[in-house]
């Protein structure tokens, strides 16, 4: 064996929480090494070729208000933006793309191997140095030790990852790459709780064999809402994708099969994705259902493969081709790879510190799937994490914690190690009980300065946000500047009640009528603001109300947090409640509040409801 040089961070794996995480360290200043199995498999989008949606997008928008990677690469690579609940409030709008596979890998690899401190080094990591029983660096499979302050694991799916296709199974990370099974061993050695979860793809079909004639398409926007704020306009051409529904004779032909899709005749004991289910867990838990949506989404602008999304699938290849040619528009479909299950190990997060940390091994760090979630967005997010605070370790920085109150990103992080998992994670706008402040558009606003104290932060972006957050500051000093009776106010066509109220151009924003044009004929001066910015204060403006009551709200919650929950209590009658909460409350039954707030997935919003609830039955029996 021989040493190579002293590295501060070593990350471990080139996927979207390696790639993050490496990039993060080395923006903090910090001399990192990315180790990956193949250069190539930098950047590669292992299943849907999208970035983003409700909650992703989210996150998206706040690991680039850190000056992330994601949402640039994601820009770089879009085919079809798209602005998800855009007829809803922007506090549960969520950005979506569409991405090119081939220009994502290809952007995410030229940004890594052009960040000044980061070296990538192509190898298998089989196993860590150890000085006593911290981590110090990691052994490639070649003999190589390299050395290291703080060491991030990002396996993805690959920690003794196995391909289930119907009732073959083999050893495998991903379809056409090796799992990893010697690192595992290691992690056995740390007595780590370890679980087994899975996911899966659905078969990728021949674009040219598809009838586009015969089904109907979803365009892009006209109006793309982009991920970074730091980008202006797509830089590829926008495409529409295709949609088409599975029928009776598909679910037919999918229930007659079960006993040989992999998970229903008993070869899988990973739990997978509730909201993400597969073909055959459609057909079985909504029996009801005869139709399920398909969204055909071309995989790139110069690549012919076709993401059909919703019909993942462990069933075998020949039953994956009768129930694809049973669906409209794919009769001739050609099948270019078949869909499969994957089913993995990984750590039960609540094993991590809130810097994801093994608080049993120090120096090693987790982020990604490994840590139970599903999804790039989420992983990507976790490697920043990660990243940051290797690197502030390395450096013999202070922790940087990301706090609920404040982002998506800290909404994960405290679910994660507090409440585990018991499926694949994923993020949704309801899980934070703060989501009118933390909304996309304002992740800028939230997050940039604390970067930049941070020192995560460039320069470009530094100046960009500082010169929005002057305008910002310049506009709402404008609105709120001078107050107007109700009388000079409906003189603009502004409806409003004669009630001698006086008030400013900003607190009319948050009436649900107003718009900035209406505003600008209290003031001539508001006529020279800048549009970006004068639909940043509008929404900033709508939900200024809201938002100080929401955190009323909140505290008062934490103070009835001991409110007994009677015993007959009944979930299903809480309007507003998931099904999901409802049935692991129903099944749980907690004494108390606070018992009920432990319970995975539960949010503060969700303890709102169920108190809400508990009154109304206290005050009807009194």
């Amino acid at each position: 064996m021989f040493h190579v040089k002293q590295f501060d961070v070593i990350v471990i794996g080139g996927g979207h929480a390696g790639s993050e995480a490496a990039h993060a360290a080395a923006r903090m200043g910090a001399n990192t090494a990315l180790v990956t199995m193949k250069l190539e498999g930098i950047g590669v989008m292992s299943c849907n070729p999208a970035i983003g949606g409700l909650g992703k997008g989210h996150l998206v928008r706040e690991i680039d208000a850190l000056d992330g990677v994601m949402g640039r690469v994601a820009d770089a690579a879009g085919i079809q933006f798209r602005l998800l609940n855009r007829r809803k409030g922007p506090a549960v709008q969520g950005p979506r793309t569409q991405a090119d596979r081939q220009v994502y890998q290809r952007e995410m690899q030229s940004i890594m191997e052009n960040t000044p401190r980061l070296s990538i080094i192509v190898g298998e990591v089989t196993d860590f140095l150890m000085q006593d029983d911290r981590v110090a660096g990691v052994v490639l499979g070649d003999g190589t030790e390299i050395a290291a302050k703080s060491v991030i694991l990002t396996t993805g799916t690959f920690l003794r990852g196995v391909i289930h296709i119907g009732d073959t199974s083999y050893s495998g990370g991903r379809m056409g790459d090796k799992a990893s099974s010697k690192l595992a061993e290691r992690i056995d050695s740390f007595g780590l709780p370890l679980g087994r979860l899975k996911t899966g793809t659905p078969p990728r079909l021949d674009g040219p064999t598809i009838a586009w004639d015969q089904l109907s398409v979803q365009e892009a926007d006209d109006e793309p809402v982009l991920f970074s704020f730091m980008s202006k306009a797509p830089a590829l051409r926008q495409i529409a994708c295709g949609i088409t529904h599975t029928n009776a004779k598909t679910h037919d032909i999918i229930r007659e099969n079960l006993e040989r899709s992999a998970m229903y005749g008993g070869h899988i004991d990973g739990v997978g994705p509730r909201y993400c289910p597969s073909i055959e867990d459609k057909i079985v838990r909504f029996a009801d259902k005869d139709s399920h949506q398909i969204f055909l989404e071309p995989e790139g602008l110069e690549d012919h493969t076709v993401y059909p999304n919703g019909i993942s699938t462990s069933l075998p290849q020949d039953v994956q081709e009768d129930y694809v040619h049973s669906i409209a528009g794919l009769e001739q479909a050609k099948i270019i790879q078949p869909g499969y299950a994957i089913e993995y190990d990984y750590v039960d997060p609540r094993a991590l510190n809130a810097d994801l940390s093994l608080r049993d091994v120090p120096g090693l760090y987790l982020a990604g799937q490994i840590n139970g979630t599903t999804g790039y967005e989420e992983a990507a997010a976790q490697g920043l994490v990660a990243g940051l605070n290797a690197a502030r370790m390395a450096q013999g920085g202070d922790v940087v914690h990301f706090r609920r109150n404040t982002s998506y990103i800290g909404v994960m992080i405290d679910d994660l190690t507090t409440r585990g998992v018991t499926e694949p994670y994923r993020m949704f706008t309801s899980r934070a009980e703060f989501r009118l402040s933390l909304r996309a558009d304002n992740a800028d606003q939230r997050l940039t300065k604390f970067g930049v104290d941070l020192g995560c932060v460039g320069d470009a972006r530094r100046m960009s946000y500082q010169t929005k957050k002057e305008k910002l500051e310049n506009g709402r000093a404008l609105l709120s500047g001078s107050s107007y009776t109700p009388k000079e106010i409906a003189a603009t066509g502004i409806r409003i009640n004669q009630d001698g109220t006086r008030r400013t151009a900003f607190q009319l924003l948050a009436f649900p009528d107003v718009v900035f044009n209406d505003v600008k004929r209290l003031d001539a001066a508001l006529e020279e603001m800048e549009p970006e910015i004068q639909e940043q204060l509008s929404r900033d403006a709508l939900y200024a109300n809201y938002i100080q009551r929401q955190q009323q709200d909140v505290e008062k919650l934490r103070k009835d947090e001991k409110h007994a929950i009677p015993s007959d209590f009944s979930y299903a009658d809480v309007t507003g409640l998931s099904a999901e909460l409802t049935s692991k409350l129903e099944k749980v039954r907690p004494s108390d509040l606070a018992q009920a707030g432990r319970i995975d997935g539960m949010t503060p919003a969700g303890l709102a409801l169920i108190l809400g609830r508990i009154r109304f039955l206290e005050k009807k029996s009194a």
